[in-house]
């Protein structure tokens, strides 16, 4: 692979637009449909040199503006940004138009990636540009050959779902042939474990002796190992670690990959993958505010805007984590916009302690989950502010909703979502009548609720039922048994210091020191702007 430095980027408010309209909450299978996708892809496309990084892919083209262009393909679609790298593969073909490759690239595109199995929509667009790099086929080196050979096995003239799976396995069989006839070719190699990763399940994926994981970190360490700051490489590394037992695997290649494709958001913000599992927090706040810039900047022709909505999620979660209130609230609020939603606003400013803006949230959603999210925050702002017979009305209508749902947040059923605020304001009404004992069951069945739900980065809460069950075990003088608690939920949760804090006053009412602890709180808290005598308000 080699480097140059001149590279491009793009504008697309459309794409935008577009994708700001994904609610996080129901993330598709496949691509979302582009209304009007022929008009988006006649538009004239530009090249950017502020946008992208130093990436390079030669090709077998003598006008340097459609190499120019296929290099901004390979980094958009490194960053996921399907619809810009398709277009910019066009432009490609319009400056070359004999450039196989230039058609092999579009055809790349259109196909399934980690996060959307290609649509029946996208799939003549697909076998069409790989039809066309077949007839282009002699004019391309022997490896080029074997790029365009590897990928002809992936599409069909007639589209069939019930045989994608069949096609995946024959095109990584092509990519694995592909690969070891060019050991020293990093994207080939890296485009082997792309395919194979395709054949996995990735979410939740904790078996790190796996031998289908081993296959793909070992690829991907292969191409690392020889160029750290491969984009593409280092994306896939980040998915393939960060729902193991080791997700550190991936810290010395994430250390590049947020400016790696400076006007790509979701590269931006993909180092926060690693950042949240192993508890750099502050990182991950810097990581995705960065990201949340570059979606704004789309719409003035400076970055490409990818899943925004989930930048925004990442953000108030690392934030929350970190005890950074203003980011964490602001990006709540941000989100509420995007999303036309409250709930993410709300579960923000119940972390924060903010029951007054709480109150001033009077519209409820009509979705089963977010209208559960919003009784909670209001029932617990209500008991906080001395109205209980309100808090016990919201918790009422809170637990018929987790109880009848039958409504799915991202990959958990939204009944055990809202059974763990379910829990946390029982027991907090509990705390308020004086009744410790039921308080303490309560919070415990919290934790049970969710140490049930499944893996998602980020996770949908901001916060940690143990945060509540250890500030109660606290008040009940059972200062061994909140270590414990508090010990247990930074394993989750590291260097987070609402757990820190906590475990702090546990130790000290045991007369135990433990300067490690103490050093990692004023670490972990160094940023925070927010004053708290608990792990919880």
């Amino acid at each position: 692979m080699n480097h140059k430095t001149n590279f491009v980027g793009l504008n697309s408010i459309l794409m935008l637009i577009a994708l700001c309209a994904l609610l996080l909450n129901s993330i598709p299978a496949r691509a979302q449909p582009v209304d009007d996708l022929e008009s988006l892809l006649a538009e004239p496309f530009p090249l950017a040199s502020s946008a992208l990084g130093n990436y390079t892919f030669l090709v077998s083209t003598d006008v340097p503006e459609a190499q120019a262009y296929f290099d901004q393909g390979m980094q958009l679609m490194f960053a996921y940004g399907k619809y810009e790298a398709v277009r910019s593969f066009r432009e490609s073909q319009q400056r070359d138009p004999d450039c196989a490759m230039c058609y092999w690239g579009e055809a790349w595109s259109w196909g399934s990636y980690l996060n959307v199995a290609m649509s029946e929509a996208d799939a003549p667009y697909a076998y069409a540009a790989i039809q066309r790099a077949i007839e282009l086929r002699s004019r391309a080196t022997e490896r080029e050959q074997a790029y365009i050979d590897a990928l002809s096995v992936r599409y069909l003239a007639d589209f069939d779902p019930e045989l994608s799976r069949v096609q995946s396995e024959a095109y990584a069989e092509a990519m694995a042939g592909l690969a070891d006839t060019y050991p020293d070719d990093l994207d080939a190699a890296t485009l082997y474990a792309d395919s194979l990763f395709l054949l996995e399940e990735r979410r939740g994926y904790r078996d790190i002796a796996n031998p289908q994981v081993v296959r793909i970190h070992s690829i991907l360490e292969g191409v690392l190992e020889r160029d750290i700051r491969h984009p593409y490489a280092c994306h896939l590394y980040i998915h393939a670690t960060e729902s193991t037992t080791k997700p550190e695997l991936a810290e010395p290649c994430s250390e590049f990959m947020g400016n790696a494709i400076p006007g790509a958001s979701h590269l931006n913000h993909m180092p926060s993958h690693t950042w949240n599992e192993i508890g750099r927090w502050g990182d991950s706040v810097r990581a995705n505010l960065q990201a949340w810039h570059t979606d704004q900047k789309a719409a003035f022709g400076e970055g490409v805007a990818i899943y925004p909505t989930h930048n925004l999620q990442m953000l108030l979660f690392a934030a929350s984590m970190d005890g950074q209130g203003a980011i964490a609230t602001q990006a709540g609020r941000d989100l509420s916009k995007l999303l036309g939603n409250n709930m993410f606003q709300l579960l923000t400013l119940l972390r924060f302690g903010r029951f007054d803006e709480i109150l001033l949230i009077t519209e409820r959603p009509e979705a089963d989950y977010p209208a559960g999210v919003w009784d909670f925050a209001q029932g617990y702002a209500n008991l906080k502010t001395g109205e209980v017979a309100f808090a016990r009305a919201h918790l009422a209508r809170l637990t018929s909703i987790a109880e009848t749902t039958d409504a799915m947040f991202r990959f958990d059923p939204a009944s055990r979502l809202l059974s763990v605020l379910q829990e946390i304001l029982q027991g907090e009404i509990d705390l308020q009548e004086g009744d410790l004992r039921n308080a303490i069951r309560a919070f415990e069945r919290s934790v049970e609720y969710e140490d049930a739900l499944g893996y998602d980065e980020p996770e949908p809460l901001p916060f940690a039922a143990r945060h509540w069950l250890g500030a109660a075990l606290l008040e009940a003088e059972r200062y061994r048994d909140a270590e414990r608690v508090y010990r247990e939920e930074l394993l989750d949760h590291p260097h987070n210091g609402w757990s820190l804090y906590g475990l702090q006053k546990a130790l000290a009412a045991q007369n135990k020191a433990d300067t490690a602890v103490d050093e990692d709180f004023q670490n972990s808290w160094a940023r925070t702007d927010v004053w708290i005598r608990s792990s919880r308000f």
